[in-house]
């Protein structure tokens, strides 16, 4: 079973910048989706934006053009450049990883391996 480990969450103020990194224990290839979600306190979890093949990566409307998710060179850890950050970015981030088929990269129930999660919180 793959191990997915977050790190980078951090407290920044609106406008700031974060890069967030999930640590993998298996190559992140192009059989999965690999995605970032975040939950809001009381809110459930959604999705942020997934690689969904090789150089191919999708998003949430409401990051796009602020957020990008990438991998490093040795395709064993998955990123997420956040830039430009809203209040309403705050939440806990997770990355995770779900077999493609018959489902969309943003639907939550189709993962079913999860890292433990990073906070990030923008206040000012």
């Amino acid at each position: 079973e793959v191990q997915l480990v977050e790190s980078g969450g951090g407290l920044v103020q609106p406008g700031g910048s974060l890069r967030l990194s999930c640590a993998a224990s298996e190559y992140i290839n192009s059989e999965y989706y690999w995605a970032w979600f975040r939950q809001a306190l009381e809110k459930e979890r959604e999705g942020v934006g997934a690689m969904v093949g090789i150089s191919d990566t999708r998003y949430a409307d409401s990051v796009k053009g602020r957020f990008a998710i990438s991998r490093d060179k040795n395709l064993t850890t998955l990123f997420l450049q956040m830039n430009n950050l809203r209040p309403e970015d705050t939440g806990k981030y997770y990355c995770a990883r779900a077999l493609k088929y018959g489902w969309h990269w943003y639907e939550a129930q189709a993962y079913k391996t999860w890292g433990q999660g990073t906070q990030v919180t923008v206040f000012s």
